[in-house]
Order: structure tokens, then C-alpha cells, then sequence
């Protein structure tokens, strides 16, 4: 193919500008050569050197490998001494690795020759350099110990340690560190994705523009309205799969709905048997099983693929079980039990035939409103009016955050190392849950007064957090951004819960007072095949010459695809 005019170099052209801008033309180049050879392209970037003029690598780096290569060490401290830009102390340290490779190399001799002369070298070439004495101190032991003595057969491996110690010491034009180019790549792109707040899918990173997502990458249209419950709906949430979708309601039940594969929600069980609202559910980690809470009920456990259930958690006489969750194995699960109000709370953990493990009773224990259980098992976190309390488990220290104002809720990250709670101020707070923490990350703008709200982290890498409200919206936000960056309207009532899908980060569900569950996706402008159709058309015909257009298609045809 023809190059096109204006690429091909004039006779009376003068030599490439310096700088392109504000990169140096010969950085940019040495860049690019050493990613090609890093890349396997070694006669590219050969050709690279030759045509640009600019090599991989300074005379002074050649020079270096080649002394320290050949074992000639007055000559490779001389070349360290010539190598422009190093300080005082940069310079004093690259002669002491020099003479250290000489040192070490003639303790590894056989006889006294060599160390008669490591000894001179120790006095003469490495004492007067003013490097820590601790390293001064340490060769002079290891003439008795040999310790660090570079066995004769080692000698060529050794020089190269040496030569690549100096590269270390040496200024960054000296040698391009490896894969610098495609760190530097990395780094405008890791920059670009934090920068945009959209950004909710991780395949949608090309090198070939500038990284932007569009606000219809997170759900943002109704998708589905799910009308299975007779009352308000109070809890809904993924499966950790993403292929199911619990909602229970103060209709007594619970649903259990089946994401199909282009994304609708089809119902696979009502789940019946509880006589009172059913507040909470809870799926376990390997989504077999299903936990319900009924309000001032026994605990129900679930089998996901008949509808059965298998257990009713019944605790110690009179307690009422308000919250729970699971332990990542799925075998065992913890309770937060309370009343009447002249008992002690408590907090237990079971197993699945509804045997106490262990108990944390007694005054001292708070009224639980919610709990959650790290990823590693690792950690019991547990809400109560204003604190957050942290735990280790099994038996380890115990730490908290508290509020100013009462917490509604906690949701906890898919790493276990943030979680949000709702709090009735209309605030909702991001915490880490490590010791150290100084504070919390706030965002505002949703509604939260007298109700239980609850939020849920969302996305790629849960980078979003979304919540319910009393104003019959959902608000989703980005993290480290404290105002809402979409809000989203279609219930009538109080949406009480969200849940973003783990598995399918465009999918959302709400619950709602309005006796509703909606599915919200991402905005799908158009027919994917279709579109797919035309670009390929489009693509295919902007190829031909243009009088093969005027030939070839009539101007309705053309017209279609303007």
C-alpha cells in the first residue's frame, strides 16, 4: 500500500523536533524500542534503533556492562564516575556495589592471594567512600566467615547481580526500567476509569480513545415490575450467583425468582408457612439454601430447588431471632436473638440442624438490628441504635464505630472490607471495618426518616452504592462521590430495599410499600443485532471507491443508512 504523502520524509526536511509536546522525542522512542524487544518484536526494535537514530541504551550503559562484565573494576568505578547526574551519595553508593563485586569475587579465591588482596581492596577502594558502616563492617566479617564469597563458578551470574544493582542506583535515562511503557498505559487508563463515574463494566477499556462510559451503563430503566406479593414488599436479594432473586413481604411470604438469561425474572417458588411479615432472608454463600425471618417467628430454612423447608430455627424459649447470616462454608450460620425485655440478648452461632455452637450472652450484649458475617469467616460485624460493633472470631478482640444517629441497616462489600449502613439522619455512611479507621465516607440526597432503609454495594467491583427511599425513588451513587449520580423513578411508594446484582453488574432490584418488585437494566439503545448489522454494512461500503456508490445503490438504499 502507498503511504500517504505527507508521511513520507522530505530531503529538506529538518531533523524530528526534540519534544513532542511535553515528552522528550528520545524518551518516547527508547520507550517504545524496549517495549518491542520486552513484547518478542527484536527485529522491529532493532529497526526502530537504526531508523530513529536513537538507541535503547547510552554509550555509558554499554560501557558499564561491558566493564563489569570483563571483571575490570578500576574501570567500571571510572565509568560510574563519568555517568552525568548522579549526586554525591548516589555516586558514593555505585562505587561501593563495584568495589563489594571485587571483594566478594576474591574471597571466593582459592589461597591468600586473594585475600590479601580483598583486604586492600576493603582498606584502600571501599573504607574511604563514607557508605554505612554497618556494610564496612559486615564485609570485614565475612573475610573470616565467607560469608557472601562468590564461588569461581558464579563469577558470571554474580557480575550480573552487580551490573543490575547499579542500574538500580544509577539516574532513570541510564536504562529504561522494564515494561515501562506499558505501565505508563496502565496509568492513564487506571486514571481514566476512576475519573469516570459510570465506568460499570470492565470489558468496555480500548487503547484506541479516551475512556468515557455513558450514564446507561448502570441500570437505569425499568426492565420488569414483579407483582407476586399481596402487600408490601420489605426485603429483596440476589442470589451470590446472580442467577436468583429473594423478596419477602408483609404478606407472609417469600419468592424466590429465576433470572433467565436475557435477563427477565420468571417466579420459581412461594415460599408459605410463615404466619407473620417476613422482614429479612438471607442466601447462603454456596446459594443452596435459604434463611427467612418472620417477625417474631422462628427462622426458616429453605431448599432452593424444591421449595421445601428444611428447618425452623427455634432458638432458647421465648427469644425472637430479628437477624442472622451465614459462615462462608455454608454449614454454619449466626443469630441475633432478643426478648423478652427482662432477658439478656444474645448472639449465637448453629449449625443446620439447629444445635447452638457457641453464645455470647449477658448484659453487655447489645440489641442487635442487624449482622453480617466477612467473607473469611473472620470477622462478626453487628449493628445496634448507634454503634457498629466489630469482632473477630472465633474468640478475638472486639472494636466499634458509633453514630450520632440510629442505623437502620448494614450491607457489607463482596471483600468484606467496607460496609454502608442507612442511618435515619438521610445519611448513608461508607466505613472501613479495619481498627485504624478515622472516619466515614457520607453521601446524601436520598430520604430516610422514620423507616428501614436499606442499601446495597453494586457494580464492577462494587464501585456504586445504591438505596431505597421514602420518596418512592433509588438513588445510586458512585464511591467518594457524596451527591447522588442517578436517581431512578417507577415505584409509587416507599422503596424500602435494594439488591444489585453480584453477577450481572447492569441489573438492579427494588422493593417496594407499592406491593412491587422492579428489575431496572442498563438502557439498551437499540437492537444489538441489527446494530451489529449496519455497522457491518456501513463498514464494508465506506471501503469501496466513492463512484462506486453512484453506480451501485440507489439513493433510497443510501438514504437507509444515513
Amino acid at each position: 500500500m502507498d503511504l500517504p504523502e505527507s508521511s513520507v520524509p522530505r530531503a529538506d526536511e529538518g531533523p524530528a523536533p526534540h519534544r513532542l509536546g511535553p515528552v522528550d522525542r528520545e524518551e518516547l522512542v527508547r520507550a517504545m524500542t524496549q517495549s518491542l524487544y520486552s513484547l518478542g518484536y527484536r527485529r522491529a526494535a532493532a529497526a526502530l534503533e537504526v531508523e530513529s537514530g536513537v538507541p535503547l541504551y547510552p554509550p555509558e550503559h554499554d560501557r558499564l556492562l561491558l566493564e563489569v562484565m570483563a571483571g575490570r573494576w578500576d574501570a567500571s568505578a571510572e565509568a560510574v564516575r563519568s555517568v552525568a547526574g548522579v549526586g554525591d551519595a548516589d555516586r558514593a553508593v555505585a562505587e561501593f556495589l563495584v568495589w563489594r563485586g571485587y571483594y566478594l569475587e576474591l574471597l571466593g579465591m582459592r589461597g591468600d592471594a586473594g585475600l590479601r588482596r580483598a583486604r586492600e581492596v576493603l582498606r584502600r577502594r571501599i573504607a574511604p567512600l563514607g557508605v554505612d558502616r554497618r556494610c564496612v563492617h559486615w564485609l570485614a566479617r565475612a573475610m573470616v566467615s565467607s560469608e557472601g564469597a562468590v564461588a569461581p563458578e558464579a563469577v558470571v551470574g554474580w557480575r550480573i547481580a552487580v551490573f543490575l544493582d547499579l542500574v538500580e542506583v544509577l539516574p532513570s535515562w541510564f536504562h529504561v526500567p522494564s515494561g515501562r511503557l506499558e505501565h505508563l498505559v496502565e496509568s492513564v487508563i487506571t486514571k481514566q476509569v476512576e475519573s469516570c463515574i459510570y465506568h460499570n463494566l470492565p470489558d468496555e477499556i480500548t487503547l484506541f480513545e479516551d475512556h468515557r462510559c455513558h450514564e446507561e451503563q448502570i441500570p437505569s430503566q425499568c426492565a420488569q415490575i414483579l407483582c407476586g406479593h399481596s402487600n408490601e414488599v420489605w426485603f429483596v436479594r440476589f442470589s451470590n450467583n446472580g442467577n436468583y432473586l429473594a423478596s419477602s413481604s408483609s404478606d407472609c411470604t417469600a419468592i424466590i425468582w429465576k433470572v433467565e438469561k436475557d435477563d427477565t425474572l420468571t417466579k420459581k417458588h412461594c415460599l408459605q408457612g410463615h404466619q407473620k411479615p417476613i422482614s429479612f432472608v438471607a442466601w447462603s454463600p454456596n446459594d443452596r439454601m435459604l434463611l427467612t425471618c418472620g417477625t417474631g417467628e422462628s427462622l426458616k430454612l429453605w431448599n432452593v430447588d424444591t421449595g421445601e423447608c428444611n428447618l425452623k430455627f427455634r432458638g432458647s424459649v421465648d427469644y425472637i431471632i430479628s437477624s442472622c447470616a451465614w459462615f462462608p462454608n455454608s454449614e454454619k450460620i449466626v443469630c441475633a436473638s432478643s426478648e423478652p425485655a427482662s432477658s439478656p440478648n444474645r448472639i449465637f452461632t448453629c449449625d443446620l440442624e439447629g444445635q447452638e455452637l457457641e453464645v455470647w450472652a449477658g448484659d453487655r450484649i447489645p440489641k442487635v438490628s442487624d449482622l453480617a458475617v466477612t467473607p473469611d469467616g473472620r470477622h462478626l460485624i453487628f449493628v445496634s441504635c448507634n454503634d457498629i460493633w466489630i469482632r473477630e472470631l472465633p474468640k478475638g478482640r472486639e472494636w466499634r464505630f458509633r453514630e450520632k444517629q440510629t442505623i437502620s441497616s448494614v450491607f457489607l462489600s463482596g471483600d468484606g472490607q467496607s460496609l454502608v449502613v442507612n442511618l435515619s439522619s438521610q445519611e448513608i455512611h461508607l466505613w472501613k471495618i479495619n481498627e485504624s479507621c478515622t472516619g466515614p465516607e457520607k453521601f446524601k440526597g436520598h430520604k430516610q426518616d422514620k423507616f428501614v432503609i436499606r442499601s446495597c454495594f453494586g457494580g464492577s467491583n462494587s464501585l456504586f452504592i445504591a438505596s431505597g427511599s421514602e420518596d418512592s425513588q433509588i438513588y445510586i451513587w458512585k464511591r467518594h462521590v457524596e451527591m447522588p449520580i442517578k436517581v431512578l423513578h417507577g415505584h409509587t411508594m416507599i422503596v424500602n430495599c435494594v439488591s444489585w446484582n453480584p453477577a450481572r453488574p447492569h441489573m438492579l432490584a427494588s422493593a417496594s410499600d407499592d406491593r412491587t418488585v422492579v428489575a431496572t437494566s442498563e438502557i439498551n439503545l437499540q437492537q444489538p443485532e441489527v446494530a451489529g448489522a449496519v455497522f457491518q454494512m456501513y463498514a464494508w461500503l465506506t471501503e469501496m471507491p466513492q463512484n462506486f456508490f453512484l453506480k451501485s445503490f440507489s439513493g433510497d438504499f443510501l438514504k437507509a443508512f444515513a
